[in-house]
């Protein structure tokens, strides 16, 4: 089973509803960058890396398989960001972190 060895959340600011863009590397070999952190009306939740395809529909570009994964890697991702919120991180917009992710 796959597992993730790493997460490392970028904190942003003047972003709207977005609160942070992660990194998170799988078995040490295999990175994914650009998830997004998100406030919504039910809480945070995940948003992973998407382009927006020629209908203007966002489509993720690699996202989980099945629900089991995609719960296991958002509760560790949210609770990574939360313990980043008391840890002297320098916080960025979302432009300065990745500029086209102040487009979601």
């Amino acid at each position: 089973m796959m597992e993730i060895t790493d997460v490392r959340v970028r904190r942003l600011t003047n972003t709207g509803k977005m609160r942070a863009l992660v990194s998170v590397t799988l078995d040490d070999v295999f990175v994914v960058h650009d998830i997004k952190i998100i406030e919504g009306e039910k809480g945070l939740f995940i948003a992973m890396p998407s382009r927006k395809a020629s209908d203007g529909v966002f489509r993720d570009i690699a996202h989980p398989i099945n629900t089991e994964t995609r719960t296991k890697m958002q509760n560790l991702i949210l609770e990574r960001y939360q313990q980043s919120l008391t840890e002297p991180i320098e916080e960025v917009t979302a432009t300065e972190a990745a500029p086209e992710a102040a487009l979601v």
